[in-house]
């Protein structure tokens, strides 16, 4: 069984925290090569980024690192991005397209579903729950999915990533006003660079459980990790950076904290 971390609080807000986990079962890690074992591509340090930025607030975190399964992926396996290169449920190569794998290790798709059923569904199932409690409390819920990458991935997109990365899949996944404010409060923030529904749109997380009609709302944040730590290993978080980062994250989240539909 996976243990989940699960924060439980009364507002409507739930991070949502699929890519900060560093544990690979031994059986797995066997099958790895030393690109694998390297887990490069982790959200580093995300959760200590958010923590305590806002009373109340509810969260769920997978400690299973995305090299395992990508629970941030369609569980079918259909690509997110259509066309472009990406990283898959089970990846096979990380973000810089080199392989993953020992030769003849890769998973089959026994081994994938058996992923999924270990990792990836108790993760969703602990998420919907969440979401269905404070939604029973407040009339709707607002899931906050977060994460960060190295701001410089060629296999991934061309140049210099933003500073702030908003995800609302072109604006289905929320409602207007919850997108306009984060955006603002990014914009305001005039030391960062922002983009909304740029190279990532949000993932399967946030186009899953973003179903405004239904009072559950869905918005994705990719932070570009050159903004509160070091992009290379041994991956090191920088508090003054962090510190001024966070103050802008607070804003976001109190402003969603507040937040009630019309």
């Amino acid at each position: 069984m996976i243990d989940l971390e699960i924060t439980r609080g009364n507002s409507p807000l739930v991070l949502g925290l699929p890519h900060t986990g560093t544990h690979i079962p031994e059986g797995i890690l066997e099958g790895l090569n030393e690109t694998g074992r390297a887990i490069s591509d982790t959200d580093w340090h995300i959760h200590t980024l958010y923590e305590g930025l806002v009373e109340g607030v509810s969260s769920v975190r997978t400690p299973i690192h995305r090299y395992v399964i990508d629970t941030n992926r369609d569980p079918s396996g259909e690509s997110l991005y259509p066309g472009q290169n990406t990283t898959g449920l089970c990846p096979l190569t990380d973000f810089d397209g080199l392989s993953l794998y020992r030769d003849g290790q890769e998973p089959d798709a026994a081994e994938i579903e058996r992923r999924r059923i270990a990792y990836h569904a108790p993760y969703h199932a602990a998420l919907q729950a969440e979401l269905d409690r404070v939604r029973a409390i407040h009339g709707f819920a607002i899931l906050y999915d977060c994460h960060s990458i190295r701001s410089n991935i060629p296999f991934l997109f061309d140049g210099t990533l933003p500073d702030f990365n908003i995800g609302t899949n072109l604006g289905t996944t929320c409602a207007p006003e919850i997108e306009s404010a984060v955006v603002g409060i990014c914009q305001d923030a005039k030391a960062y660079s922002t983009i909304l529904n740029g190279r990532f749109k949000g993932g399967w997380t946030t186009r899953h459980y973003g179903q405004p009609a239904n009072g559950q709302h869905a918005i994705q944040m990719e932070i570009a990790q050159a903004n509160y730590m070091g992009e290379e290993p041994p991956w090191i978080y920088v508090d003054e950076c962090a510190n001024r980062l966070r103050g802008h994250l607070k804003i976001i989240l109190e402003t969603l904290t507040a937040w009630r539909p019309a």
